[in-house]
């Protein structure tokens, strides 16, 4: 396939046959560096993954590298901050891993994609001067990613790390994965302003066909949840469990208020299960009624939980939690908390994944301030790229990582971020490192 920017390189094309990623000894990769921090952030990543990967397996296998643009290197090669080509690319390749890119949030009509400064006119940065990244605003990037590939899980594992600072005294139990549904509820973009035609048009149609006023002030937002979206997201978790011999998943909802879409998702989760999966999982309900509440040998408990009380019991008893299914708005504000409990988002993985493509991401932002200063923590992109290799059959390669994270926490080798709360726990023996220093202190501790 042809591209005019993307150069595929040499190396192994991965395919998608028989439901299974088929991937050889040099399987090609997209990367996408990102936007501010991204461009420190992602070549540590790479040259930790490159390093994993040839340890793991005595040079015998590598990844092929594949550059493709998006955000500023975007707007710079193509014109444009979402270049059409950069979604064929990744769909062509199957798997590919990014930094964070910039995101409007204010209603001006221009963003700087250097420095993220919104201003009312294109042309130079009224804050950084520069005059080749100034663009009109836009959805978000990663959103249009998810969107645009039918990327309609957000999987977020959650895992606690020891020797990082933590809120919570149960910090240690937590270790869960959470499955977020990408591409309806609110991400469905269904907004409408208050006073437009299609707010008004909503408005008179509810009065007219239940009875019930929306002040006409109004603005309006649609939330749809479908069978055929629900489905589909909560067969990945359960696959995820059964694949990976985890105890339970749990259908998050706020179905006591909303019954027909948050009730529905839960409602749907069963039977999908029951379905799809009636040999290997156990409802709550059977669990109790039926089995005097001794779970049957092999088997993998199916539960569900109103979302606001989740939130709670995360906090309190997070060892009850292995795999966790929630709709997009509800997942969304699950993910950020939960990785909170582990001391934040630093060290937080999360891809985006259809059956066949995956894209995996740094969870955080862009901070530009600390471009080019190989300042900040890698982490998130580093255990992402640890969570690709486990997609890719890669354990050894992600073990290595794993354990190289870890042993440079438990050790002390940690970024400005880290340190700070570490030595603001009194401990002494914390050595301050850049972000390139992670990686390395990551790559002389695998094993």
């Amino acid at each position: 396939m042809e591209f005019k920017e993307v150069k595929i390189p040499a190396g192994d094309l991965i395919t998608y046959e028989n439901g299974k990623l088929v991937i050889g000894d040099n399987p090609i990769i997209g990367v996408l560096r990102g936007d501010g921090i991204g461009l420190d952030i992602t070549p540590v990543m790479q040259t930790v993954v490159d390093a994993a990967v040839g340890k793991a397996y005595d040079g015998k296998r590598a990844i092929a590298w594949c550059p493709i643009y998006s955000g500023l290197e975007g707007l710079q090669r193509y014109g444009s901050e979402f270049p059409e080509e950069s979604v064929e690319a990744i769909r062509y390749l199957k798997i590919a891993i990014k930094g964070p890119f910039t995101t409007p949030i204010g209603e001006e009509t221009h963003v700087c994609l250097h420095c993220a400064h919104q201003q009312y006119h294109g042309g130079k940065c009224d804050k950084c001067g520069k005059d080749d990244g100034v663009c009109e605003r836009f959805r978000s990037i990663n959103v249009r990613f998810r969107q645009h590939l039918d990327l309609f899980a957000c999987v977020r594992p959650v895992k606690y790390f020891k020797g990082v600072p933590s809120p919570n005294k149960y910090a240690d139990k937590v270790d869960f994965v959470i499955f977020r549904e990408n591409t309806e509820d609110v991400y469905a973009g269904y907004d409408f302003e208050r006073g437009s035609d299609t707010a008004k048009a909503i408005i008179e149609l509810i009065k007219e066909k239940t009875g019930r006023e929306i002040r006409p002030d109004s603005g309006i937002g649609v939330k749809p949840i479908s069978e055929f979206g629900t489905k589909r997201l909560v067969r990945k978790a359960l696959e995820w469990a059964k694949n990976n011999n985890l105890p339970s998943v749990t259908l998050v909802h706020k179905g006591n208020i909303m019954k027909f879409t948050e009730g529905s998702f839960a409602k749907w989760g069963y039977e999908l299960a029951a379905e799809d999966f009636g040999d290997t999982f156990v409802t709550e309900k059977a669990l109790w009624d039926e089995m005097d509440g001794k779970m049957p040998a092999g088997k993998i408990l199916i539960k569900d939980r109103i979302a606001d009380s989740i939130f709670q019991q995360i906090q309190t008893r997070p060892g009850e939690y292995s795999v966790l299914a929630l709709p997009n708005l509800n997942g969304d504000y699950m993910s950020d908390a939960a990785i909170a409990l582990v001391g934040g988002l630093g060290l937080g993985p999360g891809a985006n994944m259809s059956d066949e493509v995956a894209l995996f991401e740094a969870t955080h932002g862009t901070a530009p301030k600390y471009t080019g200063m190989d300042k900040v923590n890698p982490g998130s992109i580093i255990l992402s790229a640890e969570m690709m290799l486990r997609h890719m059959g890669w354990t050894e390669a992600a073990d290595m990582i794993l354990h190289g994270v870890e042993k440079a926490i438990t050790d002390g080798h940690v970024t400005y971020d880290l340190a700070r709360l570490m030595k603001g726990e009194g401990r002494e023996d914390v050595t301050e490192v850049s972000c390139s220093g992670f990686g390395q202190a990551i790559i002389d501790r695998m094993s």
